[in-house]
């Protein structure tokens, strides 16, 4: 089994491809893409984290399309992924989790943090939301679609490549600069 990542896919969503400059010429082409991408790398019996704005009105097409199990940390976006018969699709959903992938301590959220649970104590953080604009803090990552522009999810393997390129948390200490005069 293999474990991905994945955020903001934000299928049926139209206007995403303006606001993010998606190479689509329509929402129906992303979403087919989306979908193809998607199966070309995760087998059914793979476990993947999405981690926020799933997709807009009926998902439940979509998520019946998709290889893997499925595990939904909710975004700002998931009013669609909430309804009985779309959550039945995903193993389960949460705001956030901390996860366990061979032995590395992962905590999950839709939202980039600059410090979460362990940061200190050499955990990753990976997130969503800012489709790739917002700086990443340490090891923390932006899996996004747009973000990684691979408009697919990405691998634990792949995950532990890009980690290996970015600074230990260790070192982050509140100083005089972090300290706000009221």
């Amino acid at each position: 089994m293999t474990v991905w990542f994945v955020a903001d896919t934000h299928w049926n969503h139209k206007n995403i491809i303006t606001y993010c400059t998606r190479p689509f010429s329509s929402v129906e082409e992303m979403n087919e893409v989306l979908i193809q991408n998607w199966n070309a790398v995760v087998s059914p019996g793979d476990l993947v984290y999405h981690l926020g704005d799933f997709g807009f009105g009926d998902v439940v097409p979509i998520l019946r399309a998709l290889n893997g199990r499925k595990v939904l940390i909710l975004g700002n976006h998931d009013k669609s992924s909430r309804k009985p018969e779309a959550r039945l699709l995903f193993d389960h959903l949460a705001s956030m989790e901390t996860i366990e992938v061979e032995g590395q301590t992962i905590v999950l959220c839709h939202y980039g943090m600059q410090v979460w649970p362990k940061s200190s104590r050499g955990s990753w953080h990976l997130f969503g939301h800012s489709h790739g604009t917002l700086k990443e803090c340490g090891k923390s990552m932006d899996v996004g679609v747009d973000a990684t522009r691979l408009f697919r999810p990405i691998s634990y393997a792949e995950v532990v490549v890009a980690m290996g390129y970015r600074s230990e948390n260790l070192d982050f200490k509140f100083g005089e600069d972090h300290v706000k005069s009221v």
